[in-house]
């Protein structure tokens, strides 16, 4: 692997991905390696954890370490780059620290997240802060939920 601003692919120089940026961005050291691994977080359309990242790495890769795999996302997490997410299975996920908030809805069945952006909870929270007597200046909200599709019917019970 070159120790330019891209990873190979093809045969072609690509574009550095939004979290290669901003590392570089930051100063950050990037090798062969932290490059593979900013790619694989920058493409995931979900939120992987560890040893996903380390499998689709190795896919790239196949010499990438899952220690360099939890090195490199502890740098990425301490850069404020990458927000460490726990939806309640035990495991950490992952995800690029978003430019606008979002909050997520978990598929308790599938795992699968939903990211979504909601006016009116948002508006609550802060009236909540304030009836606290605080100023919001951050908050992490999930949703955990079951399809209403199904036998998932809580009134079954």
């Amino acid at each position: 692997m070159s120790a330019d601003n891209s990873t190979k692919t093809g045969g072609e120089a690509a574009r550095p991905s939004r979290i290669e940026q901003r590392c570089i961005e930051s100063g950050m050291k990037m090798t062969g390696q932290r490059r593979i691994i900013a790619r694989v977080l920058s493409e995931a359309n979900d939120h992987p954890d560890v040893e996903e990242l380390y499998r689709r790495s190795t896919l790239v890769d196949p010499k990438i370490s899952i220690a360099t795999v939890y090195r490199t996302v502890r740098l990425l997490e301490e850069a404020a780059i990458i927000d460490r997410l726990d939806f309640g299975d035990g495991r950490a996920r992952y995800e690029e620290s978003p430019d606008e908030h979002h909050d997520h809805l978990i598929d308790m069945k599938s795992g699968r997240v939903i990211e979504f952006q909601n006016d009116e909870i948002e508006a609550l929270q802060r009236r909540i802060a304030e009836q606290y007597g605080f100023r919001l200046v951050g908050h992490r909200l999930e949703l955990y939920g079951v399809p209403l599709s199904g036998n998932d019917d809580p009134s079954d019970d």
